[in-house]
């Protein structure tokens, strides 16, 4: 046992050398476990593992034994995946309930007459984008990270750049296969008898059953993606251009882009970037930008701010997971030199350090740390709004830059899931859906970079009231700061409640409050942090 004085010591030091930590210890463990994942799934490719439906039997006899338990040694069920390997940036506390593992790690069936392709829940977006491109194929919405899961996305979710036409991950979702309290398993499709289970599991988080398959749409795509950037100075301006282009104004989806982004890198500059699928022209520069020595993507689009209107060819892969290496533009608040020529070219190809590690390493004075020190939320909100938002979060964060999604929000009317109906003013004339937009903002605050009195609670709660205000929705992987009553106030639960009591998820599985909220005080650190200034 390692002495409590030696232990206080050790956790200081870690806190004081966060970059230090990240350097030597998470680049080359992500490295290591990297090879160690490609070596299982090379011995599960071989027909080491067991077969999807011996699994699949294997996790209902687990819940079946839980069942059998007597009254006072159940204890609530959850996935035994460890909590440093999720990308949530909560730590739910797993040790405390009944863990059952999911092994499922397959891509099972693609069905090219359908466009779908029938995945386990632990297929990662790596592994499908490997699977698919090379086929001429690509899932409707794919995330930029390499190490999110296609489970994870169903019971989370998820948008792209693709998302202005395709709507969030889970529109993408054809069947869900999923072990209930009870051990049965059932599909859920939106027109069978499990319709309601159906659409109350996406932005459930586990909190209704296991997960053990899924399918999902794909889409016919070209090697490469041609790539406009184009700076735009003037708030208004930029502003405007993402609702004509992603089409909040008019639903004309044949003239639209089929990928739209916004980086927004000041109040009054952005970068907005629209693709569309392509072959290869010689005429058009080719950009791999995913290589280990480029440029991280963001500072490449922000050196056309100066540069002006410039046309790439960016392999779609490549494109798909441009964000991957910086985890957006994260790395840099934990590597101040990660995009430094030299290092990118001698080290480059162990980034991104794995969140895994990342997490892995974090103390709970690390955590508390982070948690002050830090914003990293993806919020979805109507566009005709986005004035304000980039207003309320320029304000309360002094980060940039601000990433920007459009995203279509349908309203399947009533009783059809956790999101709250899109208000009718924002409504596209004529369709049932309103265009939205992912906000992404991550990294250190202004006033912590500045050593100025910040108080996250205060900030993120402020930011949550507005997004409560205008009908949006926060992302649950990231940390919230609501109350459970201004929780069901920015999601409608009232279908998920029903669900919970049909498929007798309660008592058998945590509530999603209970699964997303953190485990830490998040009030009672946000009043130490203020008090400290």
């Amino acid at each position: 046992m390692i002495p409590e004085r030696l232990k206080r010591r050790l956790i200081s030091w870690l806190e004081e050398h966060r970059e230090l930590v990240v350097l030597v210890f998470c680049l080359p463990a992500s490295f290591l476990f990297t090879l160690l994942l490609k070596f299982k799934a090379w011995l599960r490719r071989l027909g080491t593992g067991p077969t999807h439906e011996v699994a699949v039997a294997e996790i209902q006899k687990r819940v079946r034994d839980w069942n059998k338990l007597p009254q006072e040694k159940r204890r609530l069920l959850c996935t035994s995946r460890p909590n440093w390997l999720s990308l949530s940036t909560t730590f739910f506390q797993k040790h405390l309930h009944h863990r059952v593992p999911i092994p499922l790690y397959e891509i099972l069936e693609l069905d090219e007459q359908a466009m779908t392709v029938r995945v386990e829940p632990m297929v990662t977006i790596g592994d499908i984008t490997e699977y698919l491109i090379p086929k001429g194929y690509s899932l409707a919405v794919t995330i930029e990270l390499v190490d999110a899961t296609l489970g994870g996305l169903a019971f989370g979710t998820g948008m792209s750049t693709h998302s202005h036409k395709a709507g969030l991950y889970h529109e993408t979702i054809t069947s869900y296969e999923v072990v209930l309290a009870d051990g049965s398993l059932v599909k859920a499709t939106a027109d069978n008898v499990h319709s309601d289970l159906y659409k109350a599991l996406p932005w459930s988080h586990g909190s209704l059953g296991f997960l053990v398959a899924l399918t999902l749409r794909i889409v016919k795509v070209k090697p490469y993606i041609k790539l406009k950037y184009t700076p735009v100075l003037g708030q208004k301006e930029y502003c405007d251009m993402l609702r004509d282009l992603s089409g909040a104004n008019t639903a004309k989806p044949s003239v639209h882009p089929d990928y739209i982004e916004g980086t927004i890198f000041s109040k009054d500059q952005a970068v907005i970037m629209t693709g569309d699928y392509s072959e290869y022209d010689r005429n058009i520069a080719v950009n791999h930008c995913a290589r280990w020595y480029k440029p991280w993507f963001y500072k490449h689009v922000e050196s056309f701010l100066k540069k002006g209107e410039t046309v790439e060819l960016i392999p779609l892969r490549d494109y798909l997971l441009r964000h991957n290496r910086p985890i957006f533009w994260v790395v840099e608040d934990m590597l101040s030199f990660g995009n430094d020529p030299i290092f990118r070219t001698l080290f480059g190809w162990l980034l991104p350090p794995k969140p895994a590690f990342l997490k892995f390493t974090t103390t709970p004075g690390v955590r508390a740390y982070t948690f002050t020190k830090q914003v990293f939320q993806d919020i979805v909100l109507p566009i005709a709004e986005l004035e304000r938002q980039i207003e309320i979060a320029s304000n309360l964060f002094e980060k940039f830059p601000l990433l920007v999604y459009p995203c279509k929000i349908i309203d399947h009317g009533p009783l059809s899931g956790q999101l709250t109906r899109p208000d009718a003013k924002y409504l596209v004339p004529g369709t049932n859906y309103a265009m939205y937009n992912d906000l992404g903002v991550y990294g250190v605050p202004g006033k912590v970079k500045e050593k100025k009195a910040y108080d996250p609670v205060a900030a993120m709660r402020e930011m949550e009231k507005f997004t409560r205000d205008v009908g949006g929705y926060s992302f649950l992987y990231a940390d919230i700061f609501m109350t459970r009553k201004e929780f069901e106030e920015m999601f409608d639960l009232k279908l998920y409640e029903v669900v919970r009591k049909k498929y007798n998820a309660e008592g058998a599985f945590p509530h999603l409050y209970d699964k997303v909220k953190p485990e830490i005080d998040v009030f009672a650190i946000g009043e130490q942090n203020a008090t400290k200034h």
